[in-house]
Formats: C-alpha cells, structure tokens, sequence
C-alpha cells in the first residue's frame, strides 16, 4: 500500500515532514496540487511540440514559486531541532545531509529550467519594431 511505502520512507530517511507535515509544509503540498500539477501538462505539451515560447513567463513563475518552496524545506532539514519531533528526524549532519539530497533535485530541476528560460536565445523576448 502506498501508506506503508510512504512510512517506510521517512522511517529510513528520517523526514517526519511527510509523516506529520508543519503548517507551512500543508500550504506548499496545496500549492503543488493546484498551481504546479496543473503547469505539468500544459509545459510538457510546449516542450514536446517546440517552438513554444509563450510558455517562456509560466515556467519563470512555476520555476522561483518551486524554488523559494525548496529553500524553505532545505533550510528547515538543515537547521530544525528535530530532537523536539514526535517522529524521528534526522539526528547527525549525514542523516540532515542524506535527506537534503532527496529533496535538492526539487531544487536543481527548477532552476535549471529558470535559467534555460532566461538565458536560452530562444525564449527570449525579440521586440518588434514598427517601420517607418
């Protein structure tokens, strides 16, 4: 069952965030269900048939909402009294480290989207000029 799988997780990853998720968590779970899972389909059909570039400002904004969600998480697996959790968190700095990298590609994926839209030729903005 998918319960099982999931309390097998955080039990040998130590991420009592997906067991008994903090308030803040609850609010970025919402907003993965119903502005990132959304964007998923529509992105995939841009990419996929190419030549896309209207998909340029959607992606920037799904891109830095993800980002500053993860800078939050990654923070909180880093700097988080976990000794004070009901579940068990990470204790030493390899466990914090161990669970930093479950979640860092949620990070680096973002990013490298946000930087292919800002920097790729393609999806730049080409103004138009009006001839006189």
């Amino acid at each position: 069952q998918l319960t099982d799988l999931l309390q097998q997780y955080a039990t040998a990853f130590r991420d009592p965030m997906m067991l008994q998720p903090p308030e803040w968590f609850k609010a970025f779970i919402y907003c993965e269900a119903f502005l990132q899972l959304p964007f998923f389909p529509i992105a995939a059909y841009a990419f996929l048939k190419g030549g896309c570039r209207w998909i340029r400002t959607p992606a920037i904004i799904y891109s830095t909402h993800v980002a500053t969600t993860l800078f939050a998480i990654l923070a909180h697996i880093l700097f988080h009294d976990f000794s004070k959790s009901e579940l068990a968190g990470p204790r030493s700095l390899r466990e914090r480290l161990t669970l930093l990298s479950i979640y860092l590609p949620y990070l680096l994926i973002p990013l490298l989207l946000l930087f292919t839209m800002l920097c790729n030729p393609h999806y730049k903005h080409v103004e138009k000029r009006k001839r006189k």
